[in-house]
């Protein structure tokens, strides 16, 4: 495992760690008790939505704000790190307790999503933001090319559409929470009176919530 850790820093992040403990720390469960990635992670998130910020400020110097923050936002999601972390090949090397390990967490999104915002908090303390930044570009490369438009999130257009149909907002609400603590698993339903209502999960209420509004914005378009 040691060997495995060291060649995935080396290959998947492109970085030569001077203090090791901190990505064994980044890939570290809190299942298994200790030291865990919890801080890198949130270390890691802010880095990466400094780079990414800038990223889009520099790529798309003609648009406005609010077409940033819908690219931004898709960016940096849960779902995006995740994307990336299986991309780099991840999954098998983060450290889980017996019963995580059972559950498989390391194939929820909120886990690797978490994990890759944890390396690179590890990678801007070991090797500075140039390094970090390296890695973010690196990764995203394809996701920030691929960006032909601004994303639009699917509750801003279950809005939107409602609006122009004379419709209240959408309304969501929680049905239920299921899952171990690690790995939920919510079931939300939004509902917009007069148009139809629709439900879905989501390792997140967040991540419930937009499935859920892609799956209205389905039915109705």
């Amino acid at each position: 495992m040691k060997d495995d850790v060291a060649g995935f820093i080396r290959d998947a992040l492109g970085h030569q760690p001077r203090d090791k403990h901190l990505f064994d720390m980044a890939l570290t469960h809190s299942s298994v008790g200790g030291e865990s990635y919890e801080r890198l992670e949130f270390l890691g998130d802010r880095v990466l939505g400094v780079v990414i910020a800038r990223a889009l400020y520099e790529r798309y110097p003609d648009e406005p704000e609010g077409k940033l923050s819908r690219r931004y936002n898709a960016l940096v999601a849960r779902e995006t790190c995740a994307e990336v972390g299986r991309a780099i090949g991840l999954p098998p090397l983060i450290r889980l307790g017996r019963q995580a390990r059972e559950d498989h967490a390391n194939r929820s999104d909120n886990v690797i999503g978490d994990v890759v915002e944890a390396l690179i908090g590890a990678l801007w303390l070991d090797g500075g933001l140039d390094v970090a930044q390296a890695f973010i570009l690196d990764a995203w490369g394809e996701l920030l090319a691929g960006q032909g438009r601004a994303p639009q999130h699917p509750k801003s257009g279950l809005q939107e559409l409602a609006a122009a149909r004379g419709c209240k907002p959408p309304e969501y609400a929680l049905v239920s929470r299921t899952g171990p603590h690690h790995a939920p698993l919510f079931t939300v339903q939004v509902r917009v009176p007069g148009l139809g209502e629709a439900s879905a999960q989501g390792a997140s209420k967040q991540e419930a919530e937009k499935e859920a509004a892609t799956a209205l914005l389905a039915q109705l378009q």
